[in-house]
């Protein structure tokens, strides 16, 4: 029989147990076994409540770009200006609870698994869109027409240097990757006042 009210702490187990061994192995090749173990449950328990492996993942990601979009928004909350805007999404791209290891490597197997699975794909299509919308209101007011190049640009800087990390070792430096990002940024609407 099973215990009431445990479904939602036994969920959460799996999707955390799944981000850690993911970026422990650095890819898909888990299973559902090694998911289950962590997370201190039988597979046959992580099946009844995703259904597959790919589920599970898809349910880690979602939980993942939940925590995600609650920091940018909070971030966001208490800024005022379109440059502290673009400086919170930023930092929050690159805060220690979002450009950590195991996260790293559970985005660089999302954009690996969103090329077969429409699940993912769809759930991708999500976090660009918003990650655009968030990067192009502030730009708006900053670059004005080349606001959506900006904003692409910018998107695409961020997910690159999450992909440059998951090549390195040792401790992800979310710190460097904000100042990379807004040195680019920086000097790109310093070349549109210069036009």
């Amino acid at each position: 029989m099973p215990k009431l009210g445990m479904e939602p702490i036994r969920k959460d187990a799996l999707i955390k147990a799944t981000i850690v061994e993911i970026g422990k192995t650095g890819s898909l090749d888990v299973t559902v076994s090694q998911i289950a173990k962590r997370a201190g449950m039988s597979p046959a328990l992580a099946h009844h409540y995703f259904g597959s492996k790919e589920e599970i993942f898809l349910a880690a990601m979602r939980h993942i770009l939940t925590l995600y979009g609650a920091e940018v928004r909070g971030a966001l909350a208490v800024t005022e200006g379109a440059e502290a805007r673009l400086r919170a999404v930023l930092r929050a791209s690159f805060s220690p609870g979002n450009f950590r290891r195991e996260v790293v490597g559970a985005w660089l197997n999302f954009w690996v698994l969103a090329q077969t699975s429409e699940g993912a794909r769809r759930l991708l299509a999500i976090y660009q869109g918003r990650l655009r919308s968030n990067l192009l209101a502030p730009l708006r007011e900053l670059a004005g027409d080349r606001a959506l190049e900006l904003a692409e640009a910018l998107g695409a800087m961020i997910d690159g240097l999450y992909l440059r990390e998951v090549l390195k070792s040792g401790t992800p430096d979310g710190e460097g990757a904000a100042r990379m990002a807004k040195s680019y940024l920086e000097a790109e609407l310093r070349k549109g006042e210069q036009a």
